[in-house]
């Protein structure tokens, strides 16, 4: 009844004692908070529930635990649930009936029935699922059922439904119903995902229901017989990113509780869905590995040590473990090899035929996976003490080991060269294939994880590694940074939020010193080879970033929890490196002409802009509304295609086309998309056709044509001279669809007598309008028969002709079927064939071209007559019976 005062369940950090932890309370809406339920500095808060009938009382489960890197203590004697009946000021511990040492456990007080409270409970003895029908004074052991229960730490969750007291849910790994009151769980609810981890109920009508799961949301309007897709949400949890090098590159990785799979940045019918994702080798917390030309074959890993060869044609798959044990439960020290949850998998950029894969020790194998060699020793600290069983008291956990390789790179610049590094903190460096190594490994760092290491594509012995230190309970940024392969380290973090910890640094291919970073909470760039960095946010949402690769010339980006990212088109980031970060530049990139095709049948994320990507820096005191600002783009011809200017009234797209665009002009970066059409082609009112609109522009420009290209960006201050800018720009077509020079040639010189026989025929429209609309306000002022009858005759003649011209009852489509095509639409129809059409042209297009090029010789012969002895003898008429006659040469010309 009063929204000022909430309670909230604190867990708490789970790698560390601290006494951030239990259950808070306020009433002023969270402005302050007064802890009021606190027992250890190892027991948090982990679920809270309240009386539906009577706020006063509410219930807390607290659960005594603890994770090292290593394993994951559940369970002590903090571990229970506690109740208060004033508000969450006092509690008191619940006892009596539930078991004496507890670990992680769930509570609900159902809304049904007063009293009646459910617990899904780990425990040493009779662990499962209670209930209380007093309040929590006593409880009632309900069922043992092990899937209700099983890997306790990651589930645990229970809740009650709002109109029966008999119906409860409990989520684990899969999600059960029970409609007798907890005894029994015959149902089991599907149509979403698995590893369940939260619900809600609607209080009003049980029937609509929202879940969470390690697959996304969904949402069921039927009490969970179905669900609402999965695939509609961008909620992905990836580990890594690999790209290819095809044309339309694709990002790799292996996805939390779902595939491994590579999605297109580009999707072939304009837009990316489902239809340029493809399942590859591996799964959940997969690398991938392929020869970055040719992918058609994937390899991929899993947890445990899992690997396998995909043929992606066929969508086979085939075990290349380099051990065949996994042994789920099995302590790592008593495991052949130790292989991370996401362990490295590599293959070589010089020998596709080498292939990598990283446990304890680094394996390589040259034949796919059927065989494989041990090419170092154990390069982890090998600890015997933190090798053992991964859960205590309770409950076991081996699904990740401890003391693994985490991270294994081969050099840009040698194969031979292979860096690695530890989850417990160690770098090793071999120069010979393995068969040297050497420990690396910063002094002063100690332990922590190596997340990622970056050899710098510019300088061999150049290297970045990213700790992290976070199970340790220590979230400092760390980098560090060699210039002599490992022989001493320097700390490159500064500008980098402390807390904000770095998983990932990588290194621009083509700017030496331009760095990336990802972290916890978003990415960040430094100019200067890390002595500085800069948040770079924009729109990324703030989730971590688990990893970073250039690609092409766009920055990939994998997160935990919101999918893939790419940042397109690094060339601003590129000239700041480079110029600095104050200084006036413009910078345009190279272009293709992609064509798409087909289309899009499910949800599509947007693909990259098409066109030349223009940036532009203004100093920092600009103002459009002093200095002029126009762009041009010419051809190798120095014909200007597009133009446009700024209006201090209108905000610029990222994109546009023609005249009515104005570009972005704001002090500091500006990004413009020159969308490779050209300036729009004049229109005829009232002339509806296919491509070129109803008005007096066309609905857009031609295509641009592959060459070379010029922007230029011109600054017109109002006192002083003009700043101008210029920068190159290639435009290429879609290296799918080959061409000779000749066919190109001949598209374009048709293009071009085609584009000029439409601009004749607007032109001509336009001058007959205006003589028809003067003759007709001359013979309005004299009051003579032959001059109104040869005033007449000559509309007559023109209105004839615009008849034969286009048909001016057109608005639509559709009225084709009422009023013919005339010879604008025909024109403007060959035009735009021509302009669309892959080259060579067709034969038939060349026959059509022809002919309406006969026709419009025709219309132009007609016009002239119009324009030229016809209006010729009117106005001799005219001046032969009007005073002050008004000569009308000028129209003719």
């Amino acid at each position: 009844q009063n929204p000022d005062i909430f309670w909230v369940a604190v867990q708490g950090s789970p790698w560390a004692p601290t006494d951030e932890r239990g259950v808070y309370k306020t009433t002023d809406g969270g402005k302050t908070f007064e802890r009021t339920l606190f027992e250890s500095n190892v027991a948090g808060a982990i679920d809270l529930t309240l009386d539906p009938a009577n706020p006063e009382i509410l219930w807390a489960a607290l659960w005594d635990s603890e994770r090292e890197p290593w394993e994951i203590r559940s369970g002590g004697p903090a571990s229970g649930i506690w109740r208060s009946k004033d508000g969450g000021s006092t509690w008191e511990r619940m006892k009596n009936g539930l078991p004496d040492l507890m670990g992680k456990i769930g509570v609900v007080a159902s809304p049904a029935k007063a009293g009646r409270l459910f617990a899904i409970v780990e425990a040493k003895d009779k662990p499962g699922l209670y209930r209380s029908d007093d309040y929590g004074d006593t409880w009632q052991h309900m069922t043992d059922y092990r899937p209700l229960f099983s890997r306790s730490w990651y589930y645990m969750h229970v809740f009650a439904d709002p109109k029966d007291a008999d119906t409860v849910y409990v989520q684990n790994a899969a999600f059960f119903k029970s409609i007798d009151g907890g005894k029994t769980f015959p149902t089991r609810i599907t149509g979403s995902h698995g590893d369940w981890h939260d619900f809600w109920i609607n209080p009003n009508n049980p029937n609509i229901m929202g879940v969470a799961n390690d697959g996304g949301g969904a949402v069921s309007m039927n009490g969970g017989k179905t669900w609402s897709t999965q695939l509609n949400q961008p909620t992905a949890q990836f580990y890594r990113v690999h790209t290819d090098n095809t044309l339309f590159y694709r990002l790799y990785s292996g996805q939390q509780d779902n595939s491994a799979l590579g999605v297109r940045h580009r999707g072939l019918d304009g837009g990316i869905g489902l239809e340029d994702m493809v399942d590859v080798a591996g799964c959940e917390s997969a690398h991938v590995a392929f020869d970055v030309n040719n992918p058609d074959v994937t390899f991929g890993g899993c947890y445990l040590g899992l690997i396998s060869r995909r043929d992606q044609a066929s969508g086979v798959q085939k075990d290349i473990r380099v051990y065949p044990h996994i042994a789920f439960g099995v302590a790592p020290k008593d495991r052949k090899y130790r292989f991370n949850w996401n362990a490295p998998i590599v293959m070589s950029r010089f020998d596709s035929k080498t292939l990598y894969h990283a446990g304890n020790v680094v394996f390589r194998s040259v034949d796919e996976g059927q065989s494989w060699n041990a090419i170092s020793p154990d390069l982890t600290r090998n600890e015997d003490e933190y090798l053992g069983p991964g859960g205590r008291p309770i409950t076991n956990e081996v699904t990740e080991n401890y003391s693994t390789l985490l991270v294994l790179e081969e050099s840009p610049h040698a194969g031979g060269t292979l860096w690695a590094g530890s989850d417990d903190g160690l770098v090793h460096v071999t120069t010979n294939g393995g068969e040297d190594w050497r420990d690396v490994t910063p002094n002063a760092r100690g332990k922590g994880m190596v997340n990622a290491i970056e050899i710098s594509p510019h300088n061999p012995e150049t290297a970045y590694v990213a700790f992290t230190g976070y199970k340790w309970n220590d979230h400092k940024p760390y980098i560090y940074k060699t210039t002599n392969s490992g022989g001493r380290w320097r700390t490159k973090v500064n500008g980098i939020a402390d807390g904000d910890f770095v998983r990932v640094v990588r290194e621009d291919p083509v700017v030496e010193g331009l760095l990336y970073a990802g972290t916890e909470t978003g990415i960040y760039v430094s100019f200067n080879g890390g002595d500085d960095w800069t948040r770079m946010q924009n729109n990324m949402p703030a989730v971590p970033i688990t990893d970073l690769t250039v690609q092409d010339d766009d920055l990939a980006i994998s997160t935990q929890g919101r999918a893939f990212w790419v940042l397109d088109d690094l060339t601003a980031l590129r000239e700041y490196a480079q110029n600095g970060t104050g200084a006036a530049f413009l910078a345009a990139s190279d272009a293709i002409d992609f064509q798409y095709g087909g289309r899009a049948n499910t949800l599509q994320m947007p693909n990259p802009e098409e066109g030349v990507v223009v940036h532009y820096r203004l100093a920092d005191d600009f103002d459009v509304a002093k200095t002029g600002l126009k762009i041009e783009v010419t051809d190798a011809s120095g014909d200007t295609v597009w133009s446009a200017k700024a209006d201090a009234k209108k905000e610029g797209k990222p994109g546009g086309k023609g005249s009515k665009y104005s570009p972005p002009a704001k002090p500091g970066l500006n990004r413009m998309v020159w969308d490779l059409t050209e300036t729009r082609l004049p229109g005829v009112k009232g002339a509806w056709g296919f491509s070129w609109g109803n008005g007096e522009e066309a609905n857009s420009g031609l295509a641009a044509l592959p060459g070379d290209y010029t922007v230029t960006l011109t600054l017109t201050p109002e006192e002083g001279d003009p700043v101008v800018m210029t920068d190159g720009a290639s435009v290429s077509f879609d290296p799918r669809f080959p061409a000779s020079d000749a066919a190109w040639a001949e598209k374009r010189t048709l293009r071009d007598g085609a584009e000029a026989m439409y601009k004749s025929l607007v032109t001509s429209v336009a001058a007959l309008r205006s003589a028809r609309a003067q003759v007709k306000t001359l013979t309005g002022r004299i009051d003579d028969s032959e001059v109104k009858d040869a005033g007449k005759a000559l509309t007559e003649a023109i209105d004839a002709w615009e008849e034969s011209v286009f048909s001016p009852e057109r608005s639509n489509f559709q009225d084709v079927l009422n009023f013919p095509d005339r010879l604008v639409t025909n024109v403007s129809t060959v035009l735009s064939g021509i302009d669309g059409m892959l080259p060579p042209l067709t034969e038939g297009m060349k026959e059509r071209y022809g002919d309406v090029k006969a026709e419009v010789d025709a219309a132009l012969a007609a016009r002239d007559s119009l324009l030229g002895e016809q209006l010729a003898a009117f106005n001799a008429l005219y001046k032969e019976k009007a005073l002050d006659a008004v000569v009308l040469d000028d129209i003719a010309e």
